[in-house]
């Protein structure tokens, strides 16, 4: 396939239309998650580790979900995610029970392994490799075009209807991802030149033929979602710590994700026709500095301020963690690779948030956000030694 059959009208309702719309349901809930904990009567720290169950029900969920969609089809895989997270949400209505809300947000932190995972199947089989980060960068951008909107419609219906008011939207935005995946095509089986069926290989062994690739790189990425997943009980948490009222915490959420958004095209054309490299370092550095500087705001101009630049760092490199897998992926067990390959990443994005809480809870929360920052020149470090600069093609 050449770079010319690389068409967005073509594929943009089957590959990115559900992602949209299962994202903007997310960004609605996950500026209010730690809120709804808190409300509760959480602490702090349990707060944090409330919101970390995102990434640790996406942890748990990847390699059985590569196996579902290997077996069954994306779609349907799709629309039972989507199923499944219309009841979690329904779980987090139930006012003042941690239980509830914990377990909820557990589910849609599984749910949100399938449906990344299927979109992301799709698009390595779809797109040539000469554009393949611009595809995964704007898959990637869908999620940050999402993040954005999702705030700003929590954040009114959060003012009507109290905080119960951001997990209705999400249902709404939710479901409507859920109707439009049962109505697209799944994907041709894989086959050889020979007309003969793509084998699908056990786990164990794509672990074994890879170890290498998931040990190097694989920490980068991995760091990397550490990253990602700090900001999104950073802002919320510190926003609180300076006073900031719900609703504007997630107006500020939103403002940091328009920066992200509209950095996630030209990130991907910069990784096709430069390299990886020269995007993965600039944007974890940036992540990291920003950060870093986020204990040191003492009034709502300067956190509005930094949390944009963590929006920026993590523009740039929108759509990176998939690409480098996409490029990693073996044409033999390539769902299965992916599956491990999230896990890896999801390592990073279950255990930030709950290193973060468990620092605050023994320190303070400045000094967590701060070693979560420092994590930035960790990734950077691991990209310089092993990633390539040329693009690979």
């Amino acid at each position: 396939m050449t770079d010319t059959a690389f068409h967005f009208r073509k594929i943009a309702i089957p590959a990115f239309g559900p992602s949209l719309l299962f994202s903007i349901g997310q960004g609605a809930v996950l500026p209010i998650i730690a809120l709804s904990a808190r409300n509760a009567g959480a602490s702090v720290a349990l707060s944090g580790l409330i919101v970390g169950l995102v990434g640790i029900g996406s942890l748990i969920s990847n390699i059985p979900a590569s196996l579902i969609i290997a077996r069954y089809g994306e779609r349907l895989a799709m629309v039972w995610a989507a199923a499944f997270s219309v009841l979690a949400l329904g779980l987090c209505l139930f006012p003042s029970q941690l239980g509830l809300l914990a377990t909820g947000v557990f589910m849609l932190g599984m749910a949100t392994s399938v449906l990344l995972l299927a979109r992301q199947t799709y698009l390595i089989e779809l797109v040539s490799p000469a554009a393949r980060a611009r595809a995964m960068s704007t898959l990637g951008g869908m999620r940050r075009i999402g993040v954005f909107v999702g705030p700003f419609l929590g954040a009114a219906a959060v003012h009507r209807l109290g905080l119960s008011g951001a997990y209705w939207v999400a249902i709404l935005f939710i479901f409507a991802s859920g109707a439009l995946a049962y109505r697209i095509p799944d994907l041709e089986t894989p086959t050889h030149p020979d007309g003969t069926v793509v084998r699908s290989p056990r786990v164990l062994e794509v672990l074994k033929a890879h170890w290498k690739t998931y040990s190097t790189l694989g920490v980068g990425i991995m760091l990397v979602s550490a990253l990602r997943a700090s900001r999104q009980i950073v802002i919320p948490l510190w926003g609180e710590h300076l006073g900031v009222s719900p609703a504007a915490t997630s107006l500020i959420y939103g403002l940091m994700a328009s920066v992200d958004m509209l950095a996630f095209y030209p990130s991907g054309k910069a990784m096709d026709q430069f390299g990886r490299f020269w995007v993965a370092v600039p944007s974890v550095l940036i992540m990291g500095v920003s950060m870093m500087l986020i204990p040191l705001t003492g009034g709502t101009l300067s956190f509005v301020l930094v949390s944009m630049m963590i929006g920026l760092g993590n523009g740039i490199g929108s759509g990176l963690v998939m690409t480098l897998g996409a490029d990693a992926s073996p044409r033999e067990g390539r769902t299965q690779f992916l599956g491990v390959w999230r896990m890896v990443s999801d390592v990073g994005a279950s255990g930030a948030p709950a290193l973060l809480a468990g620092i605050a809870a023994i320190a303070s929360l400045g000094l967590g956000i701060v070693v979560m920052g420092l994590g930035g020149f960790a990734a950077a470090a691991v990209f310089w030694r092993w990633l390539p600069r040329q693009t690979g093609h």
